[in-house]
C-alpha cells in the first residue's frame, strides 16, 4: 500500500506497517490494560491506542519495531489519531526500517559541500585546527544522527542540516556586521551540538542514552574539545579559551543548561542563531500538519504558545 500517514483522513479503515516511535502502558478507571503509541512512517507520526491489549501483544510491542497494524483514523481533540484493531508481529530482519524514518529534505552531499566551504572559509589556523580534530572524533556520525530526539531537525541527518542552516545566517550576519569574527562563530556552530552524538543512542528511533541523560551534550562535547585541545598542545591557545565558552555558554542561560552566559559576542550570536535555527524548524513542522485558516497544537518548546498557517 502506498498510503502515507501524512495522507490520512478522518473515517478511514486501514491495514498497513508503521513503526512503533513511543511507547506508554497505562490502566484505564475499570483496571483494564492499554497502550498509548506513537507510529510513524517516513512522512509523519500520529497518535495511537489500543484499548483493552492482550498480554501477549503488550508483551511483544517495542520501540524501535514495525508491526502490521489494522485501526480506523479518528480525530480526537481535533487531532487525528488511529483507534487499533489489531496487531500482527512482523518479522523484524526482513523491514527495511529506513522505510519508516524521518530524513534530512537535504543531501548529504550537500551537507558535506557546506561543510567543508565552511571550514574553509576559517583564516585562523588554530581555530581550524581544533574545529577539523573534533569533527574527525566523530567522522561520519555527524551526517546521520538528529539535532534532537523530537523537538527540532529529529530526523536522520538532522545534526549537519541544522548546523548548515546555522552556518547561512551567520554567514549573512558577519557579512552585514564585520565586527563579528567569522572564524569563531563557525567553529562555534560546527561543535556545539556534537556531543549529542554522544547524548542520544541512534539516528534511528532516537531516545537519550544513560550517559547523556547523566551529563548532557553539553557536558561531553565540552569535555570532547578539552581533551582535543590538551592532545594538540594548544591549551595556553587563547582560541582554545574561546572554543571552550562559546560550547559551554551556547544555550543562553543557565536555566537552559549552560553553566555560563555568552560573555563574546560570538557567543552571544551563536546562542541567538542556533535558537532562530531550531525555532524556525519546529513552527514548521508543526504548521506543515495542518491546513491553511487553522492554528497548529500548543507547542512545549514554544512556550505553549499555537502558531497561525496563514495562505
Amino acid at each position: 500500500m502506498n498510503k502515507k500517514v501524512a495522507d490520512f483522513k478522518e473515517g478511514e479503515h486501514l491495514e498497513m506497517p508503521l513503526l512503533v516511535a513511543g511507547l506508554t502502558k497505562g490502566t484505564t478507571n475499570s483496571g483494564a490494560p492499554y497502550l498509548s503509541l506513537i507510529l510513524q512512517d517516513d512522512s509523519k507520526d500520529i497518535e495511537a491506542k489500543i484499548w483493552d491489549v492482550k498480554p501477549e501483544i503488550a508483551k511483544e510491542m517495542e520501540v524501535g519495531k514495525v508491526f502490521e497494524f489494522e485501526f480506523d483514523v479518528i480525530k480526537y481533540r481535533q487531532n487525528l489519531q488511529l483507534k487499533i484493531a489489531k496487531v500482527l508481529p512482523l518479522i523484524q530482519s526482513e523491514i527495511n526500517k529506513s522505510d519508516f524514518i524521518f530524513k534530512s529534505p537535504i543531501k548529504k552531499e550537500e551537507l558535506r559541500s557546506a561543510l567543508s566551504e565552511a571550514i574553509n572559509r576559517i583564516k585562523n589556523p588554530i581555530i581550524a585546527k581544533i574545529t577539523v580534530a573534533v569533527l574527525n572524533e566523530y567522522g561520519e556520525a555527524f551526517y546521520e544522527y538528529p539535532a534532537a530526539s523530537k523537538i527540532h531537525h529529529s530526523f536522520i541527518g538532522g545534526l549537519a542540516t541544522h548546523v548548515k542552516g546555522m552556518l547561512e545566517v551567520a554567514k549573512a550576519i558577519t557579512e552585514i556586521y564585520p565586527q563579528v569574527d567569522y572564524d569563531y562563530l563557525c567553529a562555534g556552530i560546527i561543535l556545539h551540538d556534537l556531543g549529542k552524538i554522544e547524548e542520544l543512542s541512534s539516528p534511528i528511533v532516537t531516545e537519550y542514552t544513560t550517559k547523556g541523560k547523566l551529563l548532557g551534550h553539553i557536558s561531553i562535547l565540552h569535555a570532547k574539545l578539552t581533551e582535543v585541545i590538551d592532545d594538540l598542545k594548544l591549551s595556553e591557545a587563547k582560541e582554545a579559551l574561546i572554543l571552550r565558552h562559546m560550547v559551554l555558554a551556547h544555550h543562553g542561560q543557565l536555566e537552559f543548561g549552560s553553566p555560563v552566559r555568552p560573555m563574546t559576542l560570538e557567543a552571544e550570536l551563536l546562542y541567538l542563531i542556533d535558537n532562530i535555527d531550531a525555532r524556525i524548524n519546529t513552527i514548521t513542522k508543526a504548521l506543515d500538519q495542518i491546513k491553511e485558516g487553522e492554528f497548529t497544537p500548543k507547542l512545549f518548546a514554544l512556550e505553549n504558545r499555537s502558531f497561525y498557517k496563514h495562505d
